[in-house]
């Protein structure tokens, strides 16, 4: 299996980068890095021929792009050549393995990222990592929905989740996810490959993390909220500030009450609670 790389220049690069990758990521891209002229987003070969970039066009920027083929096996000496430590505040530093450690940062997750999204280099997983520390998690059952590399899952392990459980539909995502569970002593952490259907087995959670797209929570906040115990805490990224009044629209329909939303330039994440009379 062969990914296909797109190298974007996009002129001018923000906020133009974070709004084609906004369009982009409902086309089956599932990893992107930026750069000082764009940024580089990744889709499986054979995922790549309906993509069609002629129609897509922006009044407040232009973009062109190169297509180039990679290899799976050439992923993880790609990362290491461009993959950069990411801190979270002075919360959380995520890492490679051959990164070093940090003695002023409180705490870590080291991770081979592969093909998988959840880098921490985006805006949203930061945003969701700082959310979770705002969060008490000890003794907590926590869903993480389109887990990717992982991060989000251990984080709530770290933090004193119990049960935790990862979801995504990639099984690339999911094989990495373990992976990375393993490296950060998090064995206990249960993954699986699938979509929103597979909560339906499930027991409710305490906490719900959704790192996806726009779309995809829209059209599964309904189970989210019937996968949440009473007074459960729901937590949406992946969608811009502009997206959260329809959001929060959604969530009222689903029992859901707003609490709190945190931005980093035009991406947002967004905390909810169950009612707890439910």
């Amino acid at each position: 299996m062969s990914y296909l790389a797109y190298h974007f220049t996009v002129t001018p690069p923000q906020p133009g980068s974070e709004i084609l990758v906004a369009y982009i990521s409902e086309c089956g891209f599932d990893t992107f890095d930026y750069n000082a002229l764009g940024f580089n987003a990744y889709v499986k070969e054979e995922a790549a021929g309906s993509i069609n970039f002629e129609d897509l066009q922006f009044d407040d920027f232009v973009y062109t792009y190169a297509i180039e083929k990679i290899p799976i096996t050439n992923w993880n000496e790609e990362w290491e050549k461009n993959f950069d430590p990411i801190f979270v505040d002075d919360l959380l530093l995520i890492r490679a393995p051959f990164h070093k450690g940090v003695k002023d940062v409180a705490n870590e997750i080291i991770i081979m990222p592969k093909m998988s999204f959840g880098t921490g280099h985006h805006q949203t997983t930061r945003l969701m990592c700082k959310e979770m520390f705002a969060l008490d998690l000890k003794h907590k059952s926590v869903l993480d929905m389109g887990c990717g590399t992982g991060i989000l899952a251990i984080l709530a392990k770290k933090r004193g989740a119990t049960r935790v459980l990862g979801i995504d539909i990639d099984e690339w995502s999911v094989e990495n996810s373990i992976e990375n569970c393993v490296v950060n002593n998090c064995t206990d952490i249960k993954m699986l490959k699938g979509n929103v259907n597979l909560l339906v087995d499930q027991k409710p959670f305490d906490v719900i993390l959704a790192n996806i797209n726009k779309n995809i929570l829209k059209a599964d906040v309904p189970l989210y909220s019937k996968q949440l115990v009473a007074g459960g805490k729901l937590l949406l990224s992946g969608f811009f500030t502009t997206d959260a009044g329809e959001l929060q629209e959604l969530t009222v329909k689903n029992n859901l009450f707003f609490v709190s939303m945190r931005h980093e330039n035009e991406w947002a994440t967004m905390v909810f609670e169950k009612n707890g009379n439910a």
